[in-house]
């Protein structure tokens, strides 16, 4: 893969998400989405999103 970035997790995270309820998924979902819009300028939001769409 050249385009898009790859991270990785420690297992016990990934563990404790998957004991997390779906109403508490969603919930933790939602507030990282209103922190993310509240911190970034557009710039950042712009390549946020090219990120996504695999164009850099």
């Amino acid at each position: 893969m050249d385009k898009g970035f790859i991270y990785t997790l420690e297992d016990e995270k990934i563990i404790e998400y998957m004991q997390l309820s779906t109403e508490e998924k969603l919930k933790w979902l939602e507030e990282i989405n209103e922190f993310t819009n509240m911190v970034l300028s557009d710039r950042e939001k712009e390549l946020r999103e090219k990120l996504r769409a695999c164009e850099i």
